[in-house]
């Protein structure tokens, strides 16, 4: 199963001590190729450190302070006094939409994972990103057709009848409701041959708008 948090977040994460420098932050992102670190201090998720809130605490190019200068003062300066704090966290039972809808509305790219007080992962857009494509079977064989049905109880048990008259098996379905009486679902099925499938669809009253084929 993909749908939760917990199969699909980065388990055991890269973290950063809130009283380490600037620079190991960088050096660690750049080392492990990611843009943000949970922030810890007595084994508790203190914060979040991105490369944004790095970028927003460095001297302006137009400073004229000496590199000398430049550098005594980013090495002296701490995580704790620049990291985001109090992060926003999820649970590792939560639903990925639950995940999507927070950093959506909090304009966040990452979210701690944490049970029980203790940090257990990280769940990134990308992370997210990719779960979409999985649940959508994007890169799995077969078609994918995008059927305008009418918006009524029964229509997707109908096309679930038409489709198993033709012995294909449906692997993905999502409806995408519209502002009218249609909507458009979005049905994967394991076969490239739709012809008559997508026929007796049409014949159902169905319209066919769309299609996608993997090989």
């Amino acid at each position: 199963m993909t749908v939760f948090v917990k199969n699909r977040m980065t388990a055991n994460p890269w973290t950063v001590r809130a009283d380490a420098t600037i620079p190991e932050a960088i050096a660690l992102m750049k080392d492990k190729h990611v843009r943000h670190l949970p922030v810890m201090d007595a084994g508790r998720v203190v914060g979040v450190i991105s490369e944004g809130d790095i970028d927003s605490a460095l001297p302006s190019k137009a400073t004229s302070l000496s590199v000398n200068e430049l550098t005594y003062l980013v090495n002296k300066l701490s995580i704790a006094k620049v990291m985001s704090r109090d992060p926003i966290t999820i649970s590792p039972e939560a639903l990925l939409e639950q995940a999507a809808v927070v950093m959506r509305e909090a304009k966040i790219e990452m979210l701690p994972v944490v049970e029980g007080g203790r940090l257990v992962g990280v769940i990134t857009e990308s992370d997210l990103i990719d779960a979409f494509i999985e649940i959508m079977g994007f890169r799995d064989h077969g078609t994918r057709l995008v059927i305008e049905a009418r918006d009524v109880p029964g229509a997707l048990a109908q096309m679930g009848s038409i489709t198993s008259k033709h012995g294909a098996n449906v692997q993905h379905l999502a409806v995408y409701r519209g502002s009218g009486e249609t909507s458009d679902v979005v049905l994967g099925v394991n076969t490239t041959d739709t012809t008559e499938l997508e026929a007796d669809l049409a014949a159902a009253g169905f319209t066919v708008r769309g299609r996608l084929e993997n090989d």
